[in-house]
C-alpha cells in the first residue's frame, strides 16, 4: 500500500492504511501548502477530497465526482491516475452516484446559476472546486499519481449567498463576517438555509465513502 497523502493545514495526521492527512481549508494557496507538506513527509501519491459545486445540471447534492481530468482556470489539464480512480469508483458506486466528469478549479467562487452554466459550456467540467488543481500540480511536479474525490454541495441551479462567498477568505469561513453579511442582506437567509441542507447531505456522503478511498 503506498503512503497516500490526502489534502482536503493545521497539522499532519495518520488516518490508517498508510494514509497521511492534511486539512488545507479553502483555496489554492492553502491546498498547495498542504500538498507540499505531504510530499515533504514522503508520501508516494496524492488525493484531494472534499466539497465541490455542481456545473453539470444532472448532479445533485451528495453526488460523488471522481474526475478523469482536472482543469485550471488558465486551461492547464492534469489526468488523474486511471487505475486508482477506477478502483475507488468500484468501491464507492454501490454507495453513492458517481460522476467521472472533469473537475474545474477556480480561484474564485462560481456562485450563480448563470456563471455555472457558462463554466459548464466553456470547459465541459461537471463540477468546480477551489483547491484540486494546486494538488494536481504538486503531484505532477514530483511525478506522483493523484486523484480527486469531491462531493457536490451546491447544484448548478443554486445561487450561493453573497455573505458566504465574502466570508470565505484566507482558507476558512469567517463567522463574524458571515453574520455581518447576513445582517446587511437578510434576504439571503433562505438561500443560506438551503445551502446548509445541501451541506449536510454532502457531509453524509463524505462519511459514507471515506472508508472506501484507500
Amino acid at each position: 500500500m503506498p503512503r497516500v497523502g490526502t489534502a482536503h493545514l493545521s497539522e499532519l495526521a495518520w488516518v490508517g492504511d498508510g494514509a497521511l492527512l492534511a486539512v488545507s481549508g479553502i483555496g489554492l494557496e492553502a491546498a498547495e501548502s498542504a500538498a507540499r507538506a505531504l510530499v515533504e513527509a514522503g508520501v508516494s501519491a496524492l488525493m484531494t477530497f472534499g466539497m465541490a459545486g455542481g456545473l453539470d445540471p444532472t448532479l445533485k447534492a451528495g453526488s460523488v465526482v471522481l474526475p478523469c481530468e482536472l482543469i485550471s482556470e488558465g486551461g492547464t489539464r492534469w489526468v488523474a491516475s486511471r487505475s486508482w480512480r477506477e478502483r475507488v469508483a468500484a468501491e464507492v458506486s454501490p454507495l453513492r452516484a458517481v460522476s467521472e466528469g472533469k473537475l474545474l478549479t477556480s480561484a474564485r467562487a462560481i456562485d450563480s446559476p448563470a456563471q455555472k452554466t457558462a463554466a459548464f459550456r466553456e470547459t465541459g467540467a461537471a463540477a468546480v472546486d477551489m483547491e484540486s488543481a494546486a494538488v494536481a500540480e504538486i503531484a505532477g511536479r514530483h511525478n506522483l499519481p493523484f486523484i480527486a474525490v469531491r462531493v457536490i454541495v451546491d447544484t448548478a441551479a443554486d445561487q450561493l449567498p453573497r455573505a458566504v462567498v465574502d466570508a470565505s477568505r484566507a482558507g476558512k469561513v469567517h463567522i463574524g463576517r458571515l453574520l455581518a453579511g447576513l445582517l446587511a442582506a437578510p434576504g439571503e437567509i433562505a438561500a443560506l438555509l438551503r445551502l446548509a441542507r445541501r451541506y449536510r447531505i454532502a457531509i453524509r456522503s463524505l462519511r459514507a465513502i471515506g472508508p472506501h478511498l484507500a
